[in-house]
């Protein structure tokens, strides 16, 4: 039997998503602080967008 998914985040891709963007932002925390405010923000948003990007569409 199968486990029924009850929400976007049962969803294999949305939890490796999420993983994927925690990731990200602990790696940026080893960033230039001169990058503070654009490579590293840039790349924090990108992240979350793909995390975003999984919920589906009501």
């Amino acid at each position: 039997m199968t486990n029924a998914v009850q929400s976007y985040e049962d969803l294999d891709v949305y939890k490796l998503s999420f993983q994927m963007q925690q990731k990200v932002y602990e790696i940026s925390k080893s960033f230039p602080a001169e990058e503070k405010y654009s490579l590293t923000d840039q790349i924090r948003r990108s992240s979350r967008a793909i995390g975003a990007n999984t919920r589906p569409v009501k």
